[in-house]
């Protein structure tokens, strides 16, 4: 039972430098795949869309769509005019999910690597103190690292700093402990008990959690720029 990231191959770059292929890249390139494939077909068949939906497919498009605009309005103040979010969230969903559903195929999800939910923490961050900048001006975002009280700044920036790591370590342990808790019950089993029990546990750790903890991520992401912007 071998729960580290797999290397596979590698393409050398020049001076030393190379580019592994590991079992994170594939699941990632597979995601990527599944998502730009969708984009394609969605193009494709967007001429063809009505302005009262009357295709399955355009009724789900439009459902996916509207969610994360609501939750944008909901969630990310429009006074500021930072709704336009909610589709940069839906991409960040989207792409969190295919990889964690990636592991019904047999791949090892991308986010079961710190090094991808920490790319998504950090852009989360990135967002948060632009999103915070932009409304409280230079003046104003160096004053609220000041409050209640000046002594309290070294807290205050720890506290920022932690936000990406918190948000990227809780989605790299959930979905490591599903692979980690999945290895061990296909390492109890014979390989013609293996379509049972274990195939259950795919589809909960993979389809129900994998879910969830996209969404809470998303969710979470969303709720922390909205705790910077004045009400």
């Amino acid at each position: 039972m071998d729960f580290n990231i797999s290397v596979y191959g590698e393409i050398p770059l020049g001076d030393g430098w190379r580019l592994l292929i590991t079992s994170t890249t594939i699941s990632t390139w597979f995601a990527m795949v599944v998502l730009i494939s969708l984009a394609v077909v969605v193009r494709i068949k967007v001429k063809n869309f009505t302005p009262v939906p009357v295709t399955r497919f355009q009724k789900v498009i439009e459902a996916l769509v509207e969610l994360f605009e609501n939750f944008g309005k909901g969630t990310l103040s429009e006074k500021y005019h930072f709704t336009d979010l909610g589709s940069w969230f839906f991409g960040m969903f989207a792409l969190i999910w295919t990889m964690n559903l990636s592991g019904l195929l047999g791949f090892r999800p991308a986010t079961a690597d710190v090094m991808t939910t920490a790319a998504f923490g950090i852009s989360t961050f990135i967002i948060l103190h632009y999103t915070w900048i932009k409304v409280r001006a230079p003046k104003g975002y160096i004053k609220d690292f000041m409050q209640p009280n000046p002594l309290f700044f070294p807290i205050n920036l720890i506290s920022e700093i932690a936000l990406p790591v918190a948000l990227s370590f809780r989605l790299f342990g959930n979905v490591l402990g599903g692979v980690i808790i999945l290895g061990m019950v296909y390492g109890m089993f014979p390989v013609f008990m293996r379509l049972g029990i274990p195939a259950a546990l795919h589809v909960y750790f993979d389809l129900f959690s994998g879910s969830l903890q996209a969404f809470i991520f998303t969710i979470l992401s969303m709720t922390f720029i909205r705790s910077k912007l004045p009400d």
